[in-house]
């Protein structure tokens, strides 16, 4: 296939044509950037060993292609590009500072010995398992999602011996993130949501397939978690909670809330153009580490974690996402099955410019279709710092299935008992 360039447009064969709406070149009527961003993706399930390389590659390959063929929001070039960072940074800043903080955060939570006294209030068979996912939901709720899947990691590691089965891994993810569907602070996408005018009601009706979708995955999950390796039934003996510890973790995730609902309804717009919830967490770390200072040797892991993270992110923010379908429960279902491999923030920014979702309906899709796959979502791209062996699409999928299953059933369940609800 060959291009030439005349007069502003391109001239090629039949495989390939420019495309002045889209400000591309286009193959069979695919925009070729989508294309792109599907190698990334499809080398990320490959290399996974590598994904921090894969993902930069794939951010410099786009990157180089949009300056050449596309625009950056409307601006051709540098200029362009500089635009389109400018207004990205805030959101790439949050995700950094809320991945490495909460690491660090986690490690506070593990030191204070909870982990290790949570399994005398755990039942000491299957059920115990099932329970800790219940209690990831809860947390989730009113919590941000990537804490409570961290915090759930930590307890797991702790009550399994180190031996976490990767379809229970997936569980966690997928509790973390159905908690926070339904809560306006419990997720970025329902956050958003909020900022643009959609009542907490509204969101709120995620909760039902959200529901649904723990009761699908939560007994698979245990049963498989508790034939890999069992609970721990007792605490150490001699072990002591660190009060301390424990009380630095509810002032970092008191102080992320406050923020969050201080800012969102005090100053709208602001959140927009400072990165307030990553800079609460390491406010927080400083003001508390003379009291129990953190473990500032993690940071490096978390940060190259969080890197692969942004470069998705950025990646994801440069496709022309202009032409969706018309909103309906069938676009919203595909929506979330999108979201596991494609960034679920321009989407959800998309769904909002568009209007006439059924918010509730979009909510689960986005919050929690991206538990399909590990760098689907945040809390997935963060637990994975803590079990690098998560890092697998392939066996993520193969034995995190029912992760799908409850997504299809929360799906159904909110259609056939709410309907569609157009905001």
């Amino acid at each position: 296939m060959h291009y030439f360039f005349q007069q502003g447009e391109y001239s090629a064969d039949t495989l390939g044509v420019y495309d002045p709406a889209l400000q591309g070149i286009s193959i069979a009527g695919i925009p070729l950037v989508f294309i792109l961003f599907a190698l990334t993706l499809l080398g990320v399930a490959i290399f996974h060993h590598h994904t921090l390389h894969v993902g930069l590659t794939g951010l410099l390959v786009i990157t180089v292609y949009k300056l050449t063929f596309g625009v950056f929001d409307g601006v051709p070039g540098l200029a362009g590009l500089a635009t389109h960072v400018a207004h990205e940074w805030v959101v790439l800043a949050n995700l950094l500072g809320l991945l490495v903080g909460f690491a660090l955060l986690s490690d506070h939570f593990e030191k204070s010995h909870v982990p290790g006294l949570l399994p005398s209030l755990l039942p000491d068979d299957w059920r115990g398992p099932a329970v800790l996912l219940v209690l990831i939901f809860v947390f989730s709720s009113f919590l941000d999602n990537i804490a409570a899947a961290i915090i759930g990691g930590t307890v797991a590691a702790s009550v399994f011996r180190n031996r976490v089965h990767v379809g229970y891994l997936a569980a966690i993810v997928a509790a973390s993130n159905a908690g926070g569907a339904g809560s306006v602070i419990g997720d970025t996408t329902t956050t958003m949501m909020w900022i643009e005018g959609v009542s907490p009601g509204d969101a709120a009706r995620a909760f039902l397939p959200a529901g649904v979708a723990l009761a699908v995955f939560c007994i698979p999950a245990a049963l498989k978690q508790q034939r890999y390796s069992p609970i721990v039934c007792d605490p150490p003996a001699g072990l002591q909670l660190d009060w301390v510890r424990l009380a630095i973790v509810c002032i970092v995730l008191g102080g992320v809330i406050a923020t969050n609902v201080i800012v969102n309804s005090d100053f709208p717009g602001a959140a927009d153009r400072f990165p307030f919830l990553g800079a609460a967490v390491w406010l927080a770390l400083l003001v508390t580490a003379p009291w129990r200072p953190p473990d500032w040797q993690k940071i490096p892991a978390a940060a190259r974690g969080s890197l692969f993270l942004l470069s998705l992110v950025l990646s994801a923010s440069m496709m022309p996402v202009e032409s969706l379908p018309t909103p309906s429960w069938v676009t919203t279902l595909g929506i979330g099955f999108v979201s596991a491999v494609f960034d679920n923030i321009p989407l959800t920014k998309l769904a909002l410019e568009q209007g006439l979702y059924d918010w509730g309906a979009l909510a689960f899709a986005v919050g929690f279709g991206g538990s399909m796959v590990w760098f689907g979502s945040s809390a997935g791209v963060a637990l994975s710092t803590q079990f690098p062996e998560a890092r697998s699409v392939f066996t993520w999928i193969r034995q995190g299935w029912f992760v799908a299953a409850g997504y299809l059933a929360g799906s159904a369940a909110y259609v056939l008992l709410i309907g569609w609800i157009p905001g």
